[in-house]
């Protein structure tokens, strides 16, 4: 079973305990027997163009999240900054070698906890020649080592009339690659980005590669995030069968944006076992392998999947 973990300090950030479903049998039967089980955070900031107060309020949840037991904490979409127009958010970038991924090293290494950290403005190594950036999901361990690296492959060019506008491949690069899932010690964790949320080709994917967890660091607008955050996220976990930890960015960024915020936790059933309220702060789950695997074997989808018949519609069958 994965439950919330109350929270007792920084009151501004709920952590809704679970809204247990009415699946055919009780939840309960279907959890793995009592005891400690791997613990994440899962962090909710405002970030701002400035990076100095950025680092410094995603640090203190880091310590906090270490104080707490966890093993693994997670931050959003833009942990790093965001900037208020394409022109600073190019200025502000960095490479994973430079001074910022570093202090996240020395982070991680202090705290020793994994760090989950996308997506990260990245300048990469063809950085003189383009003059555009990568949306880079970086995964660190307790040690400090980058252990994985995954550039965004879906960027976000929508338009909303009068409402919303993003245009994210005016400046940055598309990936080329998803990242096979990584062992940690709350399961094998699937890196994604924000929108790449939309996309549930990816998700199988990482399902088929043996994720367990997959996660959506992100920066969903209000807009966009009132419409489609907890339906796509649970979707997701349903039809993986896998955890999914949505951090979120939350509040006034700058003048021109706000961000949705509601960072969840959702298990492999689809239930929303943990949550931020308002502002940021933390939430906690424990991870259930037992359970996943449980709920995995009594609606066994993987097992009936056809992939003889996807991408073959109207094409002549094989003998």
């Amino acid at each position: 079973m994965l439950r919330a973990v109350p929270r007792l300090l920084l009151p501004r950030s709920l952590c809704r305990p679970p809204q247990l479903p009415g699946p055919p049998r009780s939840r309960r039967a279907m959890a793995g027997p009592p005891g400690p089980k791997p613990l994440v955070a899962v962090g909710q900031v405002t970030s701002t163009p400035d990076k100095e107060l950025n680092f410094a309020a995603c640090a203190a949840l880091v310590r906090e999240a270490a104080r707490r037991g966890a093993c693994l904490v997670f931050l959003p979409e833009g942990f790093d900054y965001i900037g208020r127009d394409p022109v600073q958010t190019l200025s502000l970038a960095e490479g994973l070698d430079g001074d910022l991924m570093g202090r996240y090293a020395r982070l991680a290494r202090d705290c020793g906890v994994w760090l989950s950290l996308g997506g990260f403005h990245e300048r990469g190594r063809d950085w003189a020649a383009t003059r555009r950036i990568y949306n880079c999901h970086a995964l660190l361990d307790p040690a400090g080592r980058v252990v994985a690296a995954y550039r965004k492959t879906h960027l976000c060019d929508v338009e909303l009339e009068g409402r919303v506008t993003m245009k994210e491949s005016g400046f940055t690069n598309h990936g080329t690659e998803i990242v096979p899932p990584v062992s940690t010690p709350a399961g094998k964790l699937g890196l994604s980005i924000c929108y790449d949320l939309r996309f549930p080709e990816i998700s199988l994917a990482l399902r088929r590669a043996g994720a367990e967890i997959l996660t959506y660091p992100s920066a969903f607008t209000v807009t966009t995030g009132s419409a489609h955050w907890e339906v796509l996220l649970r979707a997701r976990a349903i039809e993986s069968q896998c955890y999914v930890v949505a951090a979120a960015q939350t509040g006034r960024n700058h003048e021109g944006r706000a961000s949705y915020g509601h960072t969840l936790v959702v298990d492999p059933w689809g239930t929303v076992v943990a949550q931020c309220g308002e502002g940021p702060g933390l939430c906690y789950a424990e991870i259930d392998l037992e359970y996943l695997q449980r709920v995995r074997h009594e609606i066994p989808v993987q097992e009936h999947r056809r992939p003889d018949l996807y991408g073959t519609v109207g094409l002549p069958a094989t003998p």
